[in-house]
């Protein structure tokens, strides 16, 4: 019994892991995590050639996961977000500069208010070539980094991606007070000061 049930557990493990994102022709697609979704869209939205971002929630190994069960922290899943984009327009490395100021690096399973794995940073890379410009980024980032703290954020094959509900996506656009409430309250902004003074990024 006990085979079998560790049989049905790497079966599931895999399935999660299955399948990376894929864009449609003539795009590419990135995945990030940076804490709550809500506060991730915005800032890819806004960059000149993303065509689209989805939050969501990958990373973990739980098949079809919502967002109660993500929330819980038991499912291995962090919050993210796909972003897809015309790399004729913008490049991947453009893509992780925008990520990286818009994150607090510095913090393991954590984002500003929001605590567990769930809310970890993270990039996760569809193909060999995201890697190494994650890697390199990371790494150039460690030499002219503005603050003293390590940067923990992982990088991570990319697995499968499960679109978050509906009332998730877009949030900023929908509950646009509720939102700022929440970002305002949560300390983001603040703390995005604190680490990247100017270049914070923000929306």
């Amino acid at each position: 019994m006990r085979i079998m049930l560790a049989i049905l557990a790497l079966a599931l493990s895999a399935a999660s892991r299955a399948a990376p994102p894929t864009a449609p022709p003539g795009q590419a697609v990135a995945v990030f995590a940076g804490g709550c979704f809500w506060c991730m869209q915005g800032p890819f939205d806004n960059t000149p050639g993303v065509k689209a971002t989805v939050a969501g929630y990958t990373g973990g190994h739980t098949v079809n996961p919502g967002y109660h069960e993500v929330s819980s922290g038991t499912t291995g899943h962090a919050e993210s977000v796909e972003v897809f984009y015309d790399p004729k327009v913008v490049s991947y490395e453009k893509l992780l500069d925008v990520y990286w100021h818009n994150v607090d690096p510095t913090v393991k399973d954590r984002q500003f208010c929001d605590s567990g794995t769930q809310y970890r940073t993270a990039i996760f890379y569809v193909d060999e070539e995201q890697r190494k410009a994650a890697e390199a980024s990371k790494a150039q980032l460690e030499k002219s980094k503005p603050f003293k703290g390590p940067i923990v954020t992982a990088i991570e094959m990319a697995g499968a991606f499960y679109p978050a509900e509906e009332y998730h996506q877009d949030y900023y656009k929908k509950n646009p007070v509720r939102y700022q409430i929440y970002r305002s309250g949560c300390g983001r902004d603040a703390r995005l000061k604190d680490l990247w003074g100017d270049k914070a990024g923000g929306h």
